[in-house]
């Protein structure tokens, strides 16, 4: 399907790896300009040069950690630069300390919020007059599961995604007069980086997504209905529809992409 990329300017936040990298694909492969933001130059060098191949010729690593304004700042006016205009705006980094509620220090419980909030906000506040500069835009924001299917072992993490989702729809209400849509994507269990890692402290092969959702049943008693984990690709391709010009009635909902759950 035609989603309308073709020459859209594109910012992927957290688009080196993982389920970032999995959206920014599908948006190099529908003709995209892409910015992909992130702290790691040769991670987001090497994952610029795979999306020029896909169909992305003019994608762009500019690094910046979210954490910093004035990084973010400066990571949003060289893409105006560049561009003078912004038709897409992904947010895809989240993770947080984990451990229980006795557990966390303040400095984890900030550093949470740092990174599954204020990362986002920093990056819509520096973002907004580009996007309103473009004839078309979106936001999408990478929230999780954890939000409706809590997990003792995630409060800080969940507590932050959880006000992810307010603003969310905060800036939904914000940006309607602009025509701007804003929109959430919820993964569940999905098989990254990071999820892999824990599977190795467990002893479960990370790599086997089958093994990866019987460990999760088995450790936090969240299944899904399908019997494994899911896949980056999988989540790319629905936040990139969230992100195109073909969504255009579609604004602060909350998509879960998680294999089948009882949210509601």
């Amino acid at each position: 399907m035609d989603l309308g990329f073709a020459g859209a300017a594109t910012v992927v936040v957290g688009g080196g790896r993982g389920m970032g990298f999995a959206t920014a694909q599908c948006l190099a492969e529908d003709g995209a300009r892409i910015a992909i933001v992130g702290r790691s130059r040769d991670v987001l060098d090497a994952a610029a040069t795979e999306l020029g191949r896909l169909g992305s010729p003019e994608a762009v690593a500019i690094v910046a950690d979210t954490s910093d304004s004035s990084q973010v700042e400066q990571a949003f006016a060289e893409v105006g630069e560049r561009w003078g205009e912004l038709n897409a705006l992904i947010n895809t980094v989240g993770p947080g300390a984990a451990g229980n509620f006795e557990e966390l220090t303040d400095d984890q419980w900030q550093d949470a919020f740092d990174t599954g909030l204020m990362g986002m906000v920093r990056c819509v506040r520096a973002a907004l007059p580009l996007l309103r500069n473009a004839e078309w835009a979106r936001v999408v924001n990478f929230s999780a599961h954890s939000v409706q299917r809590q997990s003792t072992r995630l409060p800080a993490y969940t507590a932050a995604k959880a006000a992810l989702n307010s603003v969310s729809k905060n800036l939904s209400l914000l940006l309607a007069k602009d025509e701007i849509m804003v929109n959430v994507v919820s993964p569940g269990s999905i098989s990254s980086e990071a999820l892999r890692g824990w599977a190795d402290t467990v002893g479960v092969d990370g790599g086997d997504p089958y093994a990866l959702m019987a460990a999760i049943d088995e450790h936090f008693g969240h299944p899904a209905h399908l019997p494994r984990a899911g896949l980056p690709g999988e989540i790319g391709p629905v936040a990139a529809f969230l992100a195109s010009k073909r969504n255009s009635y579609m604004t602060g909902a909350n998509v879960n992409v998680d294999g089948g759950s009882d949210f509601i």
